[in-house]
């Protein structure tokens, strides 16, 4: 199955509430490849390369996020796939 990359911004309080760890986690048991940060403007971004249904699904994930998250708005800008990631990372 051919792999799909998403890049994806989270708006809302989505800093100071363990959105990136929680991200990381819900990424790596898809077992989907890519990275999440912080960005200065508050909100996270995040990449996730992987099976498309995976991809679908850490997505939807983004909408919830964690418990103490408060998701106002999440944009997905999909891109041709890149073979350069090999793990989830969280970028400081």
């Amino acid at each position: 199955m051919k792999n799909v990359q998403a890049q994806v911004i989270v708006s809302g309080l989505v800093q100071g509430v363990f959105f990136r760890t929680e991200t990381q986690r819900a990424a790596r048991s898809r077992e989907l490849v890519g990275w999440v940060r912080n960005r200065p403007d508050g909100t996270v971004e995040a990449v996730f390369v992987g099976p498309n249904p995976e991809v679908e699904s850490m997505i939807e994930w983004c909408h919830q996020g964690p418990s103490e998250a408060r998701v106002s708005k999440v944009d997905v800008h999909w891109v041709e796939a890149s073979d350069e990631l090999t793990s989830f990372d969280v970028r400081y």
